[in-house]
């Protein structure tokens, strides 16, 4: 049995609306968007302001807040996984003075709960909160791999409703070299010079919980290479799945 909860569908369509637009929508593109009158929604949005879910700006646009990222923050299995990932990320970004991110899947794509920088004057840097399509980012193709196949299904549908593509004929094939290989080191999709190290996080079920990225910068006079990079990631990625209850 379905139950209607048209106040509910009616905020969650906003939130789901907003989250897909950066630079923010009025009270009129809002009620468009969802094929509904401006009175209709501006209860709603009056309501979600008020909970500190959205903001409106001083051009009259409506925005995300940072509250659904901190509410996923605090939800106990994230804490922990920051909580003991964090630490770490710390002192890999500075052995290696490069960058590091930790990502999750959600809805066809990877967001980004953490980022830490090095010392470096040059290095490239992932917005926490941000979100990368699912085939862009090496680190979902890892998480991809790692899934039991009934996960990795789910996670391919939900892209391919968000995206409206079809799934590269060849992803299985290069899926299954991931596994075996146990990471993933390739050019980044966006940013030229760029080469994406990334390894999975596994939780208690043997399955992956999240990525850990660097997007390894080749500087003049760096003392560490690639190769190195890449062992003391997937160090960094061991201690981390144990401490988070892989089985060992």
């Amino acid at each position: 049995m379905v139950y209607a909860t048209p106040a509910l569908e009616k905020g969650l369509d906003i939130l789901e609306l907003l989250a897909r637009d950066r630079n923010g929508l009025t009270k009129s593109e809002v009620a468009r968007a969802l094929q509904r009158t401006v009175s209709e929604i501006f209860r709603m949005l009056v309501c979600l302001q008020r909970r500190g879910y959205i903001i409106e700006t001083q051009q009259d646009r409506y925005v995300l807040s940072l509250r659904l990222f901190q509410l996923v923050q605090e939800h106990p299995p994230t804490e922990r996984l920051l909580s003991e990932a964090l630490p770490r990320m710390h002192v890999l970004s500075e052995k290696l003075e490069q960058s590091c991110h930790l990502g999750v899947l959600e809805a066809g794509h990877v967001v980004i709960l953490a980022q830490t920088n090095a010392r470096a004057s040059v290095g490239l840097y992932v917005k926490a909160g941000s979100r990368v399509d699912l085939m862009e980012a090496a680190s979902g193709q890892v998480i991809l791999a790692h899934l039991p196949s009934e996960a990795r299904e789910k996670a391919l549908a939900d892209w391919q409703k968000e995206t409206g593509r079809r799934v590269p004929a060849d992803l299985g094939s290069h899926l299954r070299k991931i596994e075996r290989r146990g990471y993933e080191t390739r050019k980044s999709y966006q940013v030229q010079g760029v080469i994406n190290i990334s390894c999975p996080l596994m939780g208690e079920s043997s399955r992956a919980v999240a990525a850990l990225t660097i997007p390894f910068i080749h500087r003049l006079g760096a003392s560490i290479p690639l190769r190195e990079a890449e062992l003391m990631l997937r160090e960094t990625s061991r201690e981390i799945s144990k401490a988070i209850g892989a089985p060992h």
